[in-house]
């Protein structure tokens, strides 16, 4: 127990660390190279920061641990929306682009409810819900037409930079900017490591089920870096990179962690995942209303959130 809480607190002080690295790096190249923060944050911060759910869930569906793998993208996607973009927004609101809410939410909302038909295996005449390697195919095509996209948009908006010639202030060169990054992304991803390690093992002395595990301890574990990189970011002004983190994160967490997984190992679907599932679909779509009318996630809104996740929880343990 006691290596256990140490590996815990070295682990958030590397992703704090990290973070900070990781912010600082992506928000330099996104200046130099003349792209959005936006496509930076939904891209290589969302990807960075979902390393560690990619590893986590990948190796359980190899060990046959379905409830874990499952667990930690569900509970992760719901704790990125509410813990850290509400926390985010308290801490400094959040303004949100007419691109975030014209595609990239509304396509993070499109994967969860994709998800939720896949693994109805019922509707189409099967005896058991799954995640199969024909799911997963399916999941890493829609991951394709959001990098897709993602690119499309990022040379557009990169022309639109160039066009305006303005001076931008940089704080590394671009080499020492991609070290920088680096750096900062190994910090995230070994703290995120050690972090689910002690915080799983705490779990297991205190008797908690592999689910509950999953959807709780690994998820909060694994969107640690989620959490840091975005705090950091909101701090320093980054609201792009803050909300594409999250976004991107959400995006790549369904279709292309759990369509990995489903080709590499079919996983087997509790039935109570469909719940889970449902309510991430609808916290999805009821906060995206206020945000698509006000173009921000005030700090009444985050708090709103938080308290959204609380409740969550409260559920969770009582079912």
């Amino acid at each position: 127990m006691a290596l256990a809480v140490l590996f815990l607190i070295l682990g958030f002080l590397l992703l704090m660390k990290g973070a900070d690295f990781f912010v600082d790096g992506a928000s330099s190249i996104a200046k130099q190279l003349r792209i959005p923060s936006l496509v930076i944050g939904l891209t290589i911060v969302a990807f960075g920061t979902s390393a560690p759910e990619l590893a986590v869930s990948v190796s359980a569906a190899l060990k046959g641990s379905n409830d874990i793998a499952i667990g930690n993208v569900v509970g992760s996607n719901i704790f990125n929306l509410l813990i850290v973009v509400g926390i985010s927004a308290v801490i400094f609101p959040l303004h949100v682009k007419k691109s975030m809410i014209k595609k990239d939410y509304p396509m993070s909302i499109m994967a969860a409810v994709l998800l939720g038909i896949l693994v109805m295996d019922q509707l189409f005449g099967k005896s058991k819900m799954e995640i199969g390697r024909l799911d997963g195919v399916i999941l890493l095509i829609g991951f394709a037409v959001f990098m897709f996209l993602i690119i499309r948009d990022g040379l557009r908006g990169r022309a639109e930079i160039l066009e305006s010639e303005e001076e931008i202030e940089i704080k590394y060169n671009l080499g020492m900017s991609i070290v920088v990054c680096v750096i900062g992304l190994a910090a995230i991803i070994w703290g995120g490591d050690l972090a689910v390690d002690g915080a799983k093992t705490i779990a297991r002395i205190c008797g908690l089920s592999e689910a509950l595990i999953g959807l709780t301890i690994v998820a909060f574990g694994t969107s640690l870096p989620e959490l840091v990189t975005s705090i950091v970011a909101a701090r320093k002004g980054e609201s792009d990179i803050s909300l594409g983190n999250v976004v991107g994160s959400n995006i790549f967490n369904i279709f292309l962690i759990l369509g990995v997984s489903g080709v590499i190992h079919p996983m087997r679907v509790a039935d109570t995942y469909l719940y889970d599932i449902a309510i991430l679909v609808i916290v999805s779509i009821v906060y995206f209303i206020p945000i698509s009318r006000t173009k921000r996630v005030s700090k009444g809104a985050g708090s709103a959130m938080v308290l959204t996740y609380i409740a969550y929880m409260v559920y969770l343990f009582v079912r």
